[in-house]
């Protein structure tokens, strides 16, 4: 028995073998994956001291004006057939969700 001890721990394929490929490497670790491109930097406009300054744009507004809306709403409630206290109460929810 104390043959067969003393011979697993000198033939060759033991323990030590695992250290031959060095460390944190094996056989089975894939190479890593290549490094992400850089990032794209892009140079803000610097304004000129001597022009102008421009207005930004603003686009029109769809939606009329409050109290348009509340007598297009108070239009709707009448033709619907609703009493006067139910038309107030229809308009006041119309307008502000329009």
């Amino acid at each position: 028995m104390l043959l067969g001890v003393a011979l697993a721990l000198t033939a060759p394929g033991g323990i030590a073998t695992a250290q031959l490929f060095g460390p944190n490497v094996t056989p089975s670790n894939p190479p890593p994956p290549p490094p992400p491109p850089p990032p794209k930097i892009e140079v803000p406009v610097v304004p000129k001291l001597d022009a102008p300054p421009q207005q930004p744009k603003t686009q029109g507004s769809r939606r009329g004006s409050f109290g348009d809306r509340v007598i297009d709403c108070l239009d709707r409630g009448a033709a619907a057939g609703m009493n006067s206290g139910d038309r107030a109460a229809y308009s006041r929810a119309c307008a502000n969700s329009n």
